[in-house]
């Protein structure tokens, strides 16, 4: 075996503290989450306990957590769920060049470069001057769509860019209708790909702040919520909320994940199935 060269050690060096850089603010609020009941916001730590965690379940003095929180699970689900719709309807239609389709691309793909707060501040004026309530589930959902459905519609461009069509022209010969080809074939073939353009779209949506901040209206969301909190909390239940909040949505990576997976034994399943029935 070679010895590792300098090289090598000082490239993985940098990767550890790169690895520290991203998750060592995550960590140092996990841990201080699990102070005693005498804990403040910084180091050292007052003891090791339960008690934040149970502190943010009672009722707080400031701030309504669990309202946000269902808030922002809610927006979460319905931009996913639009997310999902549009990009595949989108992945669609630019399968074949139309008139205009060109500068669509390009307006698609600027969306995700013009600053967020700039989106916030002209959907929150657009509801206004439509005479529309500015309210979390209209304008925030609107807002947070333009930040969710470019990554969705990139994904699934590229996703049928190497789509195989001789799959559909195999199901039309066998006497599939348009629609059934999309049910039967397309949308099986694609489904872990929809798969990851559904995490994008709810993960997106849960933690973003700027699109949010001047299209929620007068009831905030999570974000927006523990931003406020900073502001009037001095305790580690605060720390307890994030560490919470980041469980939770580790938790929801790690489903939409063993999705993923079952959905590509699935398939795989199926295929050898079909071999051995040839056999």
């Amino acid at each position: 075996m070679e010895p590792r060269s300098r090289s090598f050690y000082v490239l993985t060096a940098f990767f550890a503290l790169f690895i520290l850089f991203l998750y060592g603010p995550t960590l140092t609020i996990g841990i201080l989450s699990f102070q005693g009941p005498g804990g403040g916001l910084t180091f050292p730590m007052r003891g090791v306990s339960l008690y934040w965690f149970y502190d943010l379940f009672e009722q707080q003095a400031v701030g309504d957590i669990w309202g946000s929180f269902r808030r922002s699970l809610l927006l979460g689900l319905m931009v996913m769920v639009t997310t999902i719709v549009v990009s595949v309807m989108g992945g669609l239609a630019f399968r074949k060049k139309f008139p205009g389709s060109t500068v669509l691309f390009y307006l698609i793909v600027t969306a995700l470069v013009i600053p967020s707060i700039l989106i916030s501040l002209g959907v929150g004026l657009l509801f206004s001057q439509a005479g529309v309530n500015v309210h979390w589930s209209t304008s925030g959902y609107g807002a947070q769509l333009t930040w969710t459905l470019p990554f969705g519609l990139l994904i699934m461009f590229a996703v049928f860019n190497r789509f195989d069509k001789s799959y559909e022209e195999a199901a039309r010969d066998l006497g599939a209708s348009p629609w059934q080809t999309i049910r039967h074939v397309v949308l099986p073939i694609i489904a872990p790909s929809l798969i990851g353009v559904a995490l994008f779209g709810f993960t997106l949506s849960y933690d973003e702040f700027a699109r949010t901040l001047l299209t929620s209206g007068s009831k905030n969301t999570l974000p927006l919520e523990i931003y406020g909190m900073t502001t009037n909390v001095t305790s580690p239940v605060l720390y307890a909320l994030g560490t919470l909040t980041t469980v939770f949505s580790l938790v929801i990576i790690g489903l939409f994940l063993a999705i993923a997976v079952w959905a590509n034994r699935r398939r795989a399943a199926k295929g050898n199935d079909a071999g051995k029935g040839m056999v």
